[in-house]
């Protein structure tokens, strides 16, 4: 009886156990024979079982938020971000599948640690208990040291390793000190149980600094300005896929648990620490957008536009009003496809043998259009969806952002949203003049042959048409923002206050 109820209580947990569970499917097959396309595929199944579990619970039936165990909180919210992580997952599964297909030395592996790491993000958006805050954020991260430093021929991707290594042990240890300084104060590690002890010491300078090493740590993890000095190196330096993944999946991952703390344990209401997050948040809008206006390497281009990027979303989050959180969704959601589609391009143009084959220069870009028209065009869709531009996803997620700005007069955020965007507009649309110039006589690198028949090809393609849809008919994303917000405990407790 026990056990039966035991299990009960973890079903809302299926889709997290469901990863798990190929994960483990797959070291057994590789274990008994390597198979780069059964493994592959045996991973993408997985992550699709758990994408369709999670898509039955928001949509076929009824479903009352769970505790689980008091450290996973499976609500309405949870279940959005989870389905943004796998969808980004399965991108960076089939982008993988094409990238290593030619790689002589062991490729299944990648997998395995790929869908640890899923697992980890998953368990991040649900958390709601500095243990599993923990336990879940390195159990995605350790595995991305070893995805960083995969294709360990190429110099740059063995560095990437090291450095996101080195550095995320740091964030890790501020995260531990700061938890160690507000359990010291609260007694409690539930965010829900800690707010009343949280908000009656939060004059204490030891709970400040706490909470402040813990956003921080967050800070470092969402390269967020002036913890972003990894983003460029490691981006650049990453296989392509593997800096899609750590780009999409592990950025919701980390944003969505972010949430979670900032409105449940209270300390979204310290206007101390809003004013930390504010200056953060500029920050990153500023440098995000300034170095990236002096590189000539995509992939930079991109870290530091994701700088930028989770600048804006921070300002969403700091104009906290009734719909913030679901305009802070939408954003998500706007930037994961798109990031996936710009990535993605870059990943079907490289190979993983050595630092001339990845396609990290603009110069391996030009001309690009006369070779590859319709690869171009999904490109060119992903930079002015990054810009902002009318009838593309992104344009609606900063639509939404700054709406929430201006709702709640913060008027300098809001146009530091529009001068940040200006900025962009410069580097992304120099990104796309160089694809339409006249071609080299031998192109120094090139996409391969029927990409678009790849799975990895069509996933790309899938990611842009999604951008175009959701620019020109944005209502049902919306809808599904909202109606986590409403159902979702976080509702509650930004009503109640």
């Amino acid at each position: 009886m026990n056990f039966t109820m035991s299990f009960s209580e973890l079903m809302p947990l299926a889709p997290v156990m469901i990863v798990a569970l190929t994960a483990v499917v797959v070291m057994v097959l590789t274990s008994i024979k390597r198979n780069h396309n059964l493994i592959a595929t045996a991973s993408v199944v997985g992550l699709n079982l758990a994408a369709a579990n999670i898509l039955f619970n928001m949509f076929g039936g009824q479903f009352a938020p769970s505790n689980v165990m008091g450290m996973f909180m499976v609500d309405p919210f949870t279940m959005l971000y989870q389905l943004v992580i796998l969808i980004a997952s399965l991108a960076c599964c089939t982008l993988s599948h094409a990238y290593i297909e030619s790689y002589k030395d062991n490729r299944e592996e990648l997998y395995i640690l790929m869908l640890c790491s899923v697992a980890g993000a998953m368990l991040m958006v649900a958390s709601s208990h500095y243990a599993s805050f923990f336990i879940s954020l390195e159990l995605m991260s350790i595995p991305v040291y070893g995805m960083l430093a995969y294709t360990h021929q190429r110099a740059n991707s063995l560095e990437a390793g090291i450095k996101y290594l080195v550095l995320s042990a740091t964030a890790s240890a501020m995260l531990l000190m700061g938890m160690a300084y507000i359990y010291a104060y609260t007694g409690s590690l539930s965010f829900y149980e800690s707010f009343q002890a949280l908000m009656q010491n939060i004059h204490q300078p030891m709970v400040l600094l706490g909470l402040a090493l813990i956003i921080f740590a967050v800070g470092f993890k969402l390269s967020l300005a002036p913890f972003h000095k990894w983003t460029p190196d490691v981006y650049a330096g990453a296989p392509a896929p593997i800096a899609t993944f750590l780009a999409t999946a592990a950025k919701v991952a980390t944003i969505g648990l972010f949430v979670r703390y900032l409105l449940t344990s209270g300390a979204i209401l310290v206007e101390s620490l809003v004013t930390i997050i504010t200056i953060i948040a500029v920050l990153s809008i500023l440098v995000g957008n300034f170095l990236a206006v002096r590189q000539v390497n995509l992939k930079r281009i991109l870290g530091y536009s994701s700088i930028a990027h989770f600048g804006y979303l921070l300002i969403g989050l700091i104009s906290m009003t009734y719909a913030s959180l679901g305009n802070v969704s939408v954003y998500v959601i706007t930037y994961v496809l798109t990031t996936i589609g710009a990535f993605g391009a870059v990943a079907l143009m490289s190979s993983p043998y050595n630092n001339v084959d990845e396609a990290e220069s603009l110069a391996d870009y030009r001309g690009l259009f006369w070779r590859r028209p319709v690869l171009t065009a999904t490109l060119t869709v992903m930079m002015l969806s990054l810009a902002g531009i009318p009838l593309t996803a992104g344009f609606i997620g900063k639509f939404l952002v700054v709406m929430a700005a201006v709702t709640t007069q913060h008027w300098f955020l809001a146009a530091m949203i529009v001068v940040g965007s200006g900025i962009g507009l410069y580097y992304y649309l120099r990104v796309m003049v160089v694809m339409y110039m006249t071609p080299p006589e031998t192109p120094r690198i090139d996409a391969v042959d029927h990409w678009g028949q790849k799975v990895g090809g069509i996933m790309v393609l899938l990611a842009a048409l999604a951008v175009l849809v959701i620019g020109i008919y944005p209502d049902p994303i919306i809808k599904l923002a909202l109606q986590a917000e409403i159902l979702s405990p976080l509702h509650f407790m930004l009503t109640r206050q």
